[in-house]
């Protein structure tokens, strides 16, 4: 077991040296991402072949212990075109382009709109001047006091986590993505994110879907289509919901304002190390180390384990359990002054009694 290190000097040289450690770890293997592709996709196809049989024969109860794991591996086929999109899983562009849309056909996520917005969230992670695109909408406590009574309402109802994540997410992923993004619908929007062309991609995933479903409707029935597919689906957006708020919604976390903000400090400190069990750790694609995958992106899922433990502080650095992420559930607002997040209840609180 290794010792534990002496607390770093947390300065830019020391942030530093930690992205040139993480820089050891980038680029795919061309062998690994073939296998880890073929056996996820043959576990994925395995798993839907499942629930369909249990579904056409009335076995309800096994087909309810089937839709988890094989929502799982959804989360695993997400993770697979989430490194192509980072241009992680291949060395060459083509190989992620094409895996990355095959992938998409799975995740019903719009493969160049969804890396679009995605890199904008890298790039701008903890940055409290450059938030409004691929993330979690966040809002400092001096901003929600800002508010007026119906905008601070439904501040907190997009807060709520089984709004956001219950519903939200679902929603987001199995309708929204299908048109909401389209420049006739949101020109501010395209043109304050350069979003110019992306409805080209998510027009042609549109046309993807019909291509594969359709004709898989009229063979088994649209009925028993949407029974297997959708439920998988709709898990699928609630688990990776799940995953991505706590990855950046933790007590701790980091934000501040541009002329303070640093990439590598940025990347490392508003982003979590999800520790799971190794099955939950396996099914997420090592998603958890998401601390590592921020310093550099261009590791792919399955180097991120071994870059971690190569390097002490990384094995420390903003830890979460399955327990304690619970505790960031009902956190929803940063504290500029105490450096973390807090909750509603937190800030009635803390003005309850300034009031007395």
């Amino acid at each position: 077991m290794l010792a534990p290190s002496p607390t770093p000097v947390k300065n830019k040289a020391y942030f530093k040296s930690l992205a040139r450690h993480c820089a050891k770890y980038r680029g795919g293997d061309a062998i690994k991402s073939v296998i880890q592709c073929i056996t996820t996709l043959g576990l994925f196809a395995a798993g839907i072949t499942a629930l369909y049989a249990t579904a056409t024969n009335g076995m309800w109860l096994a087909y309810a212990l089937l839709l988890i794991p094989t929502a799982g591996l959804l989360v695993r086929v997400f993770i697979i075109q989430h490194d192509c999109g980072h241009g992680s899983y291949f060395k060459k562009k083509a190989y992620n382009t094409w895996l990355g849309r095959a992938m998409s056909v799975l995740t019903w996520t719009p493969y160049h709109f969804w890396r679009k917005t995605h890199n904008m969230h890298h790039a701008a992670s903890g940055n409290l001047d450059r938030r409004g695109y691929g993330g979690v909408e966040t809002m400092t406590v001096k901003e929600f006091h800002s508010l007026s009574p119906v905008q601070q309402k439904l501040y907190r109802l997009y807060r709520n986590a089984f709004i956001m994540l219950g519903l939200g997410t679902p929603l987001f992923i199995i309708i929204i993505q299908r048109f909401v993004v389209t420049e006739p619908l949101l020109p501010q929007f395209s043109k304050e994110a350069n979003m110019k062309g992306s409805w080209k991609s998510i027009m042609a995933t549109n046309i993807a879907l019909l291509a594969v479903y359709a004709p898989i409707g009229v063979i088994i029935g649209f009925g028993t289509l949407a029974t297997v597919y959708l439920p998988v689906l709709f898990l699928t957006s609630i688990m990776g919901g799940w995953l991505f708020f706590v990855q950046h919604q933790f007590e701790e976390t980091f934000w501040e304002n541009n002329e303070d903000w640093s990439y590598n400090e940025a990347a490392l400190m508003s982003s979590s190390y999800y520790v799971m069990p190794k099955i939950l750790q396996w099914f997420t694609g090592n998603i958890g180390l998401h601390h590592v995958h921020h310093l550099n992106a261009n590791i792919p899922n399955y180097r991120l384990q071994e870059c971690v433990d190569a390097h002490p502080d990384l094995q420390t650095m903003n830890r979460i359990t399955l327990r304690e992420s619970l505790k960031s559930i009902p956190l929803a607002l940063w504290d500029q002054s105490a450096k973390k997040m807090i909750s509603f209840k937190d800030l009635d609180q803390r003005e309850t009694i300034a009031a007395e």
